[in-house]
């Protein structure tokens, strides 16, 4: 760079950097201290659930009937990807998923339009259809999970406690909200005899409505007088058992019958109950704390403790406050890898300056490390950005990278010096030559993760900041190294006395001699080193297709293992509850396990972004067990595996597996089936099954439904119905009455109400078998069974169906057995289903689904930006290089990562998923800045008086003190990120490519030259 001169400046004026670099030093560390921290990134999940409920009703009533309705409404949305329905009998629920590349700020007037739309629509219901109601949100991860149990007290009492214990939270700084789930549905049932009933001559329903009469909130009118305006208050409260059970009939003989008569009247909860939440074999009522964005989670995680203490203090007798699990642990643990990482980087970087540079030399760029990264906080800080698994990896990866302009500026003055330079002039010369490639450079490698920055999908928004904190970094260091590095340069360096020789003497030592020699041979054998790179990168092409494991995004390192219980669809909860009993009672035995947590009717509440909460299912469970670490969870893991192998809980589908990171993915094997008719999809989706179950790397392949159940159809009688004056819907309720119960009326507590819910007692109950004996009452008090007036008929019903977008849509999954990556698996199943494919009727499909759908909308939307990418590079490299055989020669360069990457991959056993990818994007960025940065020396050799032959060879041996010593910094510096279970593909990546590359600087590099520009030995040499 000509003309102005920073690093001259920065060194003139140097009371002004120090003041600048005291700054930097002082507000680094303030901003890292206040920086939030949290275990992911801010994250849109642009998805809500729409429910309704119908009693009575069936599955297909109620998607033909109700779903339908609302899914037309609802696709009117703007946005909008999907409208995945399940309908259960009396229940609907719509999961409404927008696409990936909705604005997030548009999500809330998004998630209303949704409520507007299907709010309109429910006057358009059938009669009786509850609904709908929405859950928006549904994206909520919760911090800390507190279990709130007592083995004396009822649930109902518990709940009260957990109640408190609410409102004492939501004052805690840092807290956002506190949600509280697995509260039970309080009722009181009436239960009647119904024997006692007939003897007195009186029915159910007759109590029934003296209950609602009594209970009704009614005006009583008012009087005006000449002051104030009374209010009458008529008052009509069952607001205890005792007053429900002195509610009285009148017989016709004139005597009052009270409820407690003839009733049993206790509290309980409502039965089949719809979600069971357990800690450790208790049942439990749960606490889900959710954190304030950008707050600090170490400081919430104190603040909790904290609180936890003293609120222990106050608990009632019996009641135990149990954390089921918390954030800041993973939190705790990142913040933690990445100041090791740090440390270990700048020991290293320290290490290799004073090996290659000197003491001094090493310290001046050791310290360019802590000042880049604090002004890098210092932007994080004022952007608003959190310290999260992103942004700390990003930091981790910039490590190995920032380095690079500091030891290209200082080794840059060192040589300077030993030409005789003083120090001043020194520091300018460095920024005359190697500034302007440095920033280009720097820009190059930075502009090579736009993709990720601005990739419009779930991956871009979760993953977007690692391009900000690159940019912010690289960019940062770039000013380090051409600021505060010459000025410390200026007072750090020793006195450094010239070589008599100039210039030519440096670099004719016998080490830059042997060096030499190699290097002239490459740029006389141009065609050949050419070649054996063209070869070498077929080869790595080949080994990526052939070679290399394909993975998505990697398993988390969190402790806790899943475990899902998976009932035929149609069964019981109390079914389900009795298989998770068992499981549950294995796993607490493991000494692998610290807490066992289950969840019954549903799954478990989101405590980890990438964990996707089953929606409603009486039939499944899930169990987190927290264990001792990752080692524990997989050996449980495979215990859990031999159990059921050994052929334990056969009843059920029991599935053991960890979490993942990126965007939830239930099953790693997926084929969606879908097409208009159910029985078809049947018969589809058995085939897929089976290829699927024919893989030698395949378990437990199975339809996620399609399982009819049976159910006993009434046929009414309706003339011998209105000849006895009754209805269908009289007969109906007095079935009802007499097995599950009907709500008569709505008590009041507190802030809560209650059902009031009157059946028969159990003696009187009928079972399948006497359910024809039933007696039915008519409005004259005849009395004659169930069978005289319906015909009862046993039918198969499907217990569940499911549609995608109002098509019907059956999927067919797998789980992973063996050492092998779900892609890989998937790829090889996807061809063997081509014969079931051509032989579709027509308007039916099947389609990959899971972990490679997801993969390829991430993908999809990062190739979206890969234009913009290109352009951005293109347009710095012309900038720089200013000619059009220099630019797309320095593009040729880019790929040729893959060489080391693929090495690297092979060598370690990693796979390459979406993680590794960005270790060759950041490849594609350093390769380019090398060859920007040696086409620059090669310019100033040009300008110096050399022939073009002399100034690519000499340029090479100038470049190859810091090129080498870069490659060795980044190596060693990301040596320790190798371990690391998300960023470890990431590492060896760079690490192969890094290593590969500097040998392609060193010798492919001034050969590519010589052959693009034609260079040739001069006349004579």
């Amino acid at each position: 760079m000509g003309g102005f001169n920073l690093s001259a400046l920065a060194v003139r004026q140097r009371a002004v950097t120090l003041y600048f670099l005291l700054v930097a030093a002082v507000t680094g560390v303030w901003a890292f201290v206040d920086l939030g921290r949290a275990e992911d990134p801010a994250f849109t999940v642009k998805v809500m659930v729409v429910q309704a409920s119908w009693p009575g009703a069936t599955a297909e009533e109620m998607q033909d009937q109700v779903a339908d309705k609302l899914e037309r409404r609802i696709m009117e949305v703007a946005w909008l990807d999907r409208v995945e329905t399940t309908t259960r009998p009396g229940q609907a629920i719509l999961k409404v998923a927008f696409a990936e590349d909705t604005p997030s700020e548009a999500v809330d007037d998004l998630f209303y339009q949704v409520r507007k739309r299907a709010g309109d629509e429910a006057v358009n219901l059938p009669e009786g259809v509850r609904g709908p109601f929405f859950d928006d949100d549904f994206s909520d991860v919760y911090f800390s999970l507190y279990a709130i149990k007592s083995p004396d007290l009822p649930l109902r009492q518990l709940t009260r406690e957990a109640e408190e214990i609410r409102g004492h939270l939501r004052r805690v700084e840092g807290v956002k909200k506190v949600d509280l789930i697995g509260e039970r549905e309080q009722q009181i049932f009436v239960e009647f005899d119904h024997d006692r009933l007939a003897t007195l001559g009186l029915s159910a329903a007759q109590f029934r409505d003296a209950l609602a009469a009594d209970n009704a909130v009614v005006p009583g009118g008012l009087i005006e007088t000449a002051g104030p305006r009374i209010h009458l208050r008529p008052r009509a409260d069952l607001a205890s058992l005792d007053a429900i059970r002195d509610t009285a009939v009148a017989t016709e003989a004139g005597r009052l019958v009270r409820v407690g008569d003839v009733a049993d009247v206790r509290r309980g909860h409502a039965e089949p109950p719809a979600f069971i939440a357990r800690s450790d074999g208790e049942e439990a009522v749960l606490l889900g704390v959710v954190m304030e964005a950008g707050f600090n989670g170490l400081d919430l995680a104190e603040e909790l403790d904290a609180f936890e203490a003293e609120q222990r203090n106050h608990l009632a007798a019996g009641v135990a406050m149990e954390q089921v699990s918390n954030q800041a642990n993973a939190i705790r643990l990142a913040v933690n890898e990445f100041e090791l990482k740090f440390l270990v980087a700048v020991v290293v970087i320290t290490l290799v300056g004073f090996v290659a540079l000197g003491l001094r030399a090493g310290l001046v760029v050791a310290l360019a490390v802590p000042l880049t990264l604090g002004i890098t906080f210092l932007i994080m800080q004022l952007t608003g950005r959190n310290l999260d698994r992103i942004t700390l990896g990003a930091l981790i990866l910039s490590l190995g990278l920032l380095v690079d302009d500091a030891i290209i500026a200082i080794e840059m003055m060192l040589v300077k010096l030993e030409e005789g330079f003083d120090r001043v002039a020194a520091a300018a010369q460095a920024w005359n030559i190697t500034a302007g490639p440095m920033l280009a450079g720097t820009l190059v490698t930075a502009a090579g993760f736009i993709p990720i920055g601005f990739a419009e999908s779930r991956v871009g928004e979760y993953a977007g900041n690692i391009f900000w904190i690159l940019a912010f970094t690289l960019l940062t260091s770039w000013v380090v190294a051409v600021v505060f590095t010459p000025y410390l340069g200026v007072k750090l360096l020793p006195k450094i006395e010239p070589h008599p020789g100039g210039a030519d003497e440096l670099y004719d030592t016998p080490t830059y001699q042997r060096l030499r020699r190699l290097v002239t041979w490459c740029v006389d054998h141009r065609l050949v080193v050419g070649g054996l790179t063209t070869l070498l990168m077929v080869a790595a092409i080949l080994g990526m297709r052939f070679g290399v494991e394909q993975q998505f995004f990697p398993t988390s390192d969190r402790p806790e293992l899943q475990v899902d219980v998976q009932l035929p669809q149609g069964s019981s909860i109390g079914a389900t509850r009795e298989v998770a009993n068992r499981v549950e009672e294995y796993l607490r035995q493991a000494e692998e396990s610290e807490h066992v947590a289950t969840y019954i009717g549903r799954g478990s509440p989101r405590f980890f972004l990438a964990l996707d909460p089953e929606l409603p299912d009486p039939a499944f469970a899930k169990l987190i067990v927290r264990t001792h670490g990752k080692e524990a969870r997989q050996r449980l893991r495979e215990k859990v595996q031999a159990r059921i192998a050994a052929g334990d809980f056969s009843e059920a589908r029991v599935r053991a597996h960890p979490l993942l990171y990126g965007p939830p993915v239930p099953w790693p094997v997926t084929f969606r089936v879908m097409g208009p008719d159910v029985d078809e999809l049947r018969g589809i989706a058995e085939q897929v099954r089976q290829r699927i179950a024919d893989h030698p790397n395949t378990a437990q392949a199975h339809a996620e439904w399609g399982e009819r159940v049976s159910a006993l159809r009434l046929t009414w009688d309706r003339q011998r119905l209105r000849l006895l004056g009754l209805t269908p819907q009289a007969v109906a309720q007095q079935v009802q009455a007499a097995t599950d119960g009907v709500r008569a009326a709505e008590i009041r507590e507190d802030i809560r109400t209650v059902d009031l819910v009157t059946r028969a007692d159990p003696a009187s109950r009928p079972d399948l078998d006497s359910l024809g004996s039933l007696v039915i009452e008519t409005g004259t008090g005849q009395r004659l069974p169930l069978e005289q007036v319906a015909e009862l008929e046993v039918i198969q019903e499907e217990p569940v169906l499911k549609r995608r977008n109002r098509t019907p849509v059956m999927e067919v999954n797998a789980e992973i057995r063996g050492d092998v990556q779900p892609p890989d698996v998937t790829a090889e199943i996807d061809p063997t289903l081509d014969p079931i494919r051509a032989e579709l009727p027509r308007g039916y499909r099947v389609e990959v689904g899971g972990a490679v759908e997801e993969s390829g909308k991430a993908r999809a939307s990062i190739a979206g930006m890969l234009p913009v990418m290109v352009g951005v590079m293109v347009t710095i490299i012309m900038l720089s290089m200013r000619s059009f055989p220099g630019t797309i020669m320095t593009l040729l360069t880019a790929p040729l990562g893959l060489i080391g990457a693929v090495a690297g991959l092979l060598l370690a056993d990693r796979p390459f998923g979406f993680v590794a990818m960005l270790g060759l994007i950041g490849l594609a960025g350093i390769l380019m800045r090398n060859t920007l940065i040696l086409a620059g020396q090669i310019q100033a050799n040009q300008g110096a008086g050399m022939d073009d032959y002399t100034a690519v060879i000499e340029a090479t041996l100038r470049r190859a003190r810091p090129v080498v010593l870069t490659a060795l910094a980044a190596v060693l510096a990301f040596l320790p990120l190798t371990t690391s279970t998300f960023w470890g593909p990431l590492a060896v990546v760079l690490i192969g490519g890094v290593t590969v590359g500097t040998a392609l600087t060193l010798l492919f590099l001034p050969a590519l030259y010589a052959l693009w520009f034609r260079v040739h030995p001069p006349a004579g040499a």
